[in-house]
């Protein structure tokens, strides 16, 4: 199973623990809103709340690229706060594992 099929699944089915087996211990998510980054950790806890909590929703999530360095994808998510935004996520890959992601996000009426 790809790496985004099994990403995939984990978000389906709200499962974090498979979520989070997905990321590489050295893992950085880059923040570029805030200018900061997430670690391995701090990206799994994340996860854990997210999933947790059903306003999260995820909509029309699609892999556009994969292979064995990259991954490109695209969803729709609605946030507890009522918004909702459109996601272009890209996860490099190394030994199997995301070690880093970067999103851009585009705001979007409901």
């Amino acid at each position: 199973m790809s790496i985004y099929a099994t990403m995939k699944q984990a978000i389906d089915a709200r499962d974090a623990e498979l979520w989070a087996t997905l990321y590489h211990d050295d893992f950085t998510f880059v923040r570029h809103q805030s200018g900061t980054s997430m670690t391995k950790t701090e990206m799994t806890e994340m996860g854990k709340m997210m999933m947790a909590n059903d306003a999260v929703q995820f909509h029309n999530s699609r892999c556009l690229y994969e292979n064995d360095d990259i991954i490109v994808e695209h969803s729709v998510m609605d946030f507890p706060d009522g918004s909702r935004e459109a996601i272009m996520s890209v996860h490099m890959l190394e030994n199997g594992k995301i070690i880093r992601s970067e999103t851009g996000a585009t705001p979007l009426d409901k």
